[in-house]
This record gives structure tokens, C-alpha cells and sequence, in this order.
């Protein structure tokens, strides 16, 4: 009876212990499967669980220290160093929010003062006026910044497994939250926030289980673009500089801008198609359609439509900063053309021509402007993950 209590409690302890983090965490097959409600409820229940265990274990551990041979008694205290490097490992090296921390200090600079290279990629947005670029390379380790922009609390966030940059309010009914990095869910990064334990999706910003299931954080409209083009449509724009406490971190990510990542999980498939390429998606009217990158890349720019809205896609000459438009203007539908220099471009319908931004420099459209259309760029698996009717 012994040996069956000592076995069970140690089974139940070492069992919550390992399947708590391989649930949440990119193990192989653990992001396959639809785990999270188990991952939550072991989260939420894993203090009585252990009690539970430690109560199995005591009759028959007492017995060993009183009653065994003292290579017994050695056996049960290696078993207790084993149980404690593995709960030191998976909760203090292994944690998501162990792993990767949220910046000591944020520090942001202007044009003038910037540090950042103008190559880099960047998540920007633009809040009452007031714009904010933050560098992929630096959010994509920190996986969440913590801002304010124009008076408004905001978390902007990046998953690099994923490849999805959004940048969400962080008040949730009417109160700001403070949220930590949990896990994962689908390979996507997931939050918990501090008030009610809920665990949020990043690339959805959807509460997917907890108190909070079913509510959804408001996203704030960013653009993802290199550095130089976002200061050149708003030079008076914030940028994200360096922490320095995290120099060695942002080092690994110095190639994840081009998709020249070592780690099989951040890596670019350069293909078409594959769960690792580039795609561009878009949502309109609960129709999600995804568009190959290499696509855009030969192309330039896309006459589209979405459902029933004409749409636009641009990438300017640097191959990486890429904007979405609808082409109704007034009660005019535009069907639009690159002009051989490939640096602006012209509607068919007037001839007026128009920078990469959506605005018109000359024609009969001069001054008008396009309306932006979210549009995300994303690893492909993602996208069909998270919109499983897309069109492509």
C-alpha cells in the first residue's frame, strides 16, 4: 500500500509539474492541440494538486526515513533534490515571462536623436496626434511594451513565432490591466492579466479562457514599416531605443527583420504557401483573404476586392514597408498602376499621381487621401490558424 501511495503521489506531482508548462509552451506536438482549457484549469488548481501529492507521499516517506536502510533514506532525499531542480527549472527558467522580460527601462527618442537604424522594421502607431514607433527587433523579444501614447494606457505587442505585430488597448472594462507573458497557445503568445488570471490571445486580442472568456481587447490602428518610412509620413514620431540591460537579446534578433532567424520556429520559408512564408492578411466584414508576399514582392501593388470593398495593397522600393487601401474615393472606384521609376504610382481613371502613403501629389486628386486598411503581415500557418476560412 505503500509503495502504491509513493508511487502515485509521485506520478500526480512530477505529472502537474511538467504537463502545467509543456501545455503552454512549444514542446513538440503541444501547440497541435487544443490544450488550453486543461493548461488553465492544472494553472488555477496546482497548489491543492501538490498538497494533494505531498498528503500520498507522506505516510510512505515518514516510513522510509524512520524504517529503511540508509540507502533508502539516501533514495528519498535524491528524489526530494530531483522534484526541487525541477520545479526551480520550470518555474523560474522556464516560465514565458522568465524567459523573456519586459524592458527595465523605456527609453524613446526623436528623429533627430534616434539610434535605431532606419533599415529596421517597426510597429507604428498614431494616438491623438501623437505617433510611436516601436522596433520589431526589441518588441519581438520583450513580446509585450507598455506604453501610454496620447493619454491612452497600450500594450504593444509582437509574436515572433507568429510573426504578428498589433498594439491593443490595455483597459479592460473601463479599468487599465496589467498583463504578463503566460505561454502559448497555437504557437501564438498568450497573456494573462492580473486581475482575474484570463488568459488573451496576442495575435486575436481575445480572452480564450478564464473569467474574462469571450471579451476582446480594443485594437489600436499600427502599421508595420521600416523605420525610414515611418518617420518620413511622421517625422515628429517617438522611436523605441535599445534597453541596454538587453543588448545580448536584441543581438539574436538582429536578423528576424528578413526572415534570416536561426531558430526553426522564427525562421522564413522564402516559398510560397508553407507554413513558414510571408503572407499579407486582411479582414473585412468577417472575410479574411491572405496574399503572398512573393506576390507583392513581383508586383508591387494589388487591385483587389474583398468582399465589396475594392482594395489596394502597396510595397514601397524598400521591399518591406507595405500599406493597405480601399480604392472607393467619393463614389469613384480607382483602379491603380505603378509608373515605370516604381516610386509612385497613378490611377487609370484621372492619371493623378499618388505616393505610397495614399495620398495624391499631382492630377485632378490632388490632396485627397486613401482610406488605411488594417493589414498585417504574418507567417502563413498563423493567418489559416486564426481566420480557418480564409480565402487566399
Amino acid at each position: 500500500m505503500k509503495r502504491i501511495l509513493l508511487v502515485l503521489g509521485i506520478l500526480i506531482l512530477l505529472g502537474v509539474e511538467i504537463t502545467r508548462v509543456y501545455f503552454i509552451m512549444p514542446f513538440p506536438g503541444s501547440q497541435r492541440i487544443n490544450s488550453i482549457n486543461y493548461a488553465y484549469w492544472i494553472a488555477q488548481h496546482i497548489n491543492w494538486i501538490r498538497v494533494i501529492a505531498a498528503i500520498l507521499l507522506a505516510w510512505p516517506v515518514i516510513d522510509i526515513l524512520k524504517n529503511a536502510n540508509r540507502w533508502g533514506r539516501i533514495g528519498v532525499g535524491a528524489g526530494m533534490i530531483i522534484y526541487a531542480v525541477i520545479f526551480y527549472m520550470l518555474h523560474y527558467k522556464m516560465e514565458a515571462d522568465a524567459m523573456f522580460l519586459q524592458p527595465s527601462q523605456k527609453i524613446l527618442a526623436n528623429k533627430s536623436t534616434n539610434k535605431v537604424p532606419l533599415s529596421k522594421l517597426v510597429i507604428g502607431v498614431v494616438i491623438n496626434g501623437k505617433a510611436v514607433a516601436y522596433p520589431i527587433q526589441f518588441i519581438g523579444y520583450h513580446h509585450q511594451v507598455v506604453d501610454t501614447v496620447g493619454g491612452e494606457p497600450i500594450i504593444a505587442t509582437y509574436c515572433t513565432v507568429c510573426r504578428t505585430g498589433r498594439i491593443y488597448s490595455s483597459v479592460v472594462d473601463g479599468v487599465p490591466e496589467k498583463f504578463r507573458l503566460v505561454g502559448m497557445d497555437h504557437f501564438n503568445a498568450m497573456f494573462e492579466d492580473a486581475r482575474t488570471k484570463s488568459w488573451w490571445q496576442q495575435a486575436t486580442g481575445k480572452a480564450i479562457t478564464g473569467k474574462q472568456k469571450g471579451k476582446q481587447l480594443i485594437e489600436m490602428a499600427s502599421q508595420q514599416m521600416s523605420l525610414a518610412s515611418w518617420l518620413e509620413k511622421y517625422p515628429e514620431s517617438l522611436v523605441m531605443q535599445a534597453d541596454p540591460t538587453f543588448k545580448e537579446n536584441y543581438a539574436k534578433m538582429d536578423n528576424y527583420d528578413k526572415g534570416l532567424s536561426k531558430g526553426n520556429l522564427t525562421r522564413r520559408d522564402s516559398g510560397s504557401w508553407k507554413d513558414k512564408s510571408w503572407v499579407v492578411g486582411i479582414v473585412h466584414q468577417n472575410t479574411a483573404k491572405a496574399y503572398d508576399w512573393n506576390a507583392l514582392i513581383k508586383q508591387q501593388i494589388i487591385n483587389d476586392s474583398l468582399g465589396s470593398l475594392p482594395i489596394l495593397i502597396t510595397l514601397q522600393p524598400d521591399s518591406s514597408s507595405f500599406h493597405a487601401y480601399s480604392r472607393v474615393l467619393g463614389n469613384t472606384t480607382l483602379q491603380f498602376e505603378i509608373l515605370p521609376n516604381k516610386k509612385l504610382l497613378i490611377d487609370k481613371n484621372t492619371g493623378s499621381t499618388w505616393n505610397f502613403y495614399g495620398e495624391a501629389i499631382a492630377g485632378s486628386y490632388l490632396g485627397n487621401k486613401l482610406t488605411s486598411i488594417a493589414a498585417y503581415q504574418e507567417f502563413w500557418h498563423s493567418w489559416q490558424t486564426f481566420h480557418p476560412n480564409t480565402l487566399r
